[in-house]
């Protein structure tokens, strides 16, 4: 059994995530202690418990500790078996950390799965629905596994009630095949949406208009998507930047004690902040491609390698938990440039295809 003080580095959820999808992966039990015990309300809250719900479903795991504000986790794998399954936060936690907590486990299940996922869509600290589907998912299917996201109803905080239908296919016939992604490749388009529904026309008008100004982006009638009303109140800002090798979404979630200047001029400096350097991929995607890339490396036993714009304290920490579960390193250094990081992942022992 791998043993883990989850309150190491960043300390965060994602060490319970990577966790919990790579023990389902190798089979290794794991025990995880001190979970979130540095967070102002530390232990597995309704949306760590939503992840593990899933992962035992979709594993038939044992598992022991699975109890709100529990900081101690027992999890047991068997085998990863495709199907359907239906996961509800019941809350308004992202249904997207847990679609990235079993999808890496479903590359390797036996059939594709087809998940129903009920909660938020839209929400702080975690990857947006645009996200997953337009920047995250592509690179997965260039792996060499097919999936497929649809969003049935946007959920934001605090009412949640957001849908997401997934299906995801195991690794073809040649498993999955690592590649290098070092440049971001010409820009074909780029284009930014405002979600409001439930909330004032004005506000996203506000918004989009913060990008006009400041990055000189126009927008039009297809900025504003229609939306229902049973999918708010809510609001989010994306600005999504589509290159030849690699998409970036960019988002920023409206609350009330935000005003609409605010919300956009966080977009405008992540995207600011992307443009400034020459790398492939933004902080956020450079530590959530770690996990299906490192998959990639160990059951080929090639290396490849990727550029972004920086490695967060959040990234170190899933390399160093990934590092743990699989045989293969993670090395990351400044580019000569000093404007971008490179991180290659090599293979340490043998491979398991």
């Amino acid at each position: 059994m791998i043993h883990i003080d989850a309150s190491e580095g960043e300390g965060g959820g994602q060490v319970l995530r990577t966790a919990l999808a790579l023990s389902m992966v190798t089979g290794q039990p794991v025990l995880l202690e001190n979970i979130r015990a540095r967070r102002p309300k530390p232990g597995l809250m309704r949306q760590h418990l939503t992840c593990v719900g899933a992962a035992q479903a979709v594993s038939g795991a044992q598992v022991d500790g699975a109890t709100p504000g529990g900081q101690t986790l027992r999890f047991t794998p068997g085998p990863v078996r495709g199907g359907d399954y239906h996961c509800s936060v019941g809350t308004a936690g992202s249904v997207m950390l847990v679609l990235q907590t079993v999808w890496p486990a479903l590359l390797l299940a036996d059939a594709p799965a087809r998940l129903t996922l009920q909660g938020g869509t839209h929400n702080p600290m975690a990857p947006s629905f645009h996200f997953v589907e337009q920047a995250y998912a592509p690179l997965v299917r260039r792996l060499g596994a097919a999936a497929t996201l649809q969003l049935r109803r946007c959920g934001f905080y605090p009412g949640g009630g957001g849908e997401v239908h997934a299906e995801l296919h195991p690794a073809g016939p040649e498993g999955l095949q690592p590649f290098d992604l070092t440049a971001r490749g010409p820009l074909i388009g780029r284009h930014a949406e405002c979600l409001v529904p439930g909330v004032r026309r004005s506000v996203a008008e506000r918004e989009l208009g913060v990008l006009r100004d400041q990055l000189g982006w126009a927008h039009d009638h297809r900025a504003i998507p229609v939306t229902r009303q049973n999918e708010g109140p809510g609001n989010a800002l994306l600005a999504t930047l589509h290159h030849a090798h690699v998409t970036e979404v960019f988002c920023s979630i409206g609350e009330k004690s935000r005003s609409a200047e605010t919300v956009g001029e966080d977009v405008v400096r992540q995207v600011q902040h992307y443009l400034g350097s020459n790398a492939a991929l933004g902080p956020h995607l450079a530590d959530q491609w770690a996990l299906p890339l490192g998959l990639a490396v160990w059951r080929s036993g090639r290396a490849a390698r990727y550029t972004c714009t920086e490695v967060s304290l959040h990234a170190s920490t899933n390399f160093q938990t990934i590092e743990r579960f699989l045989p293969v390193q993670f090395e990351a250094r400044p580019l000569p440039d000093g404007q971008a990081m490179q991180v290659e992942v090599r293979s340490t022992g043998d491979n398991a295809a």
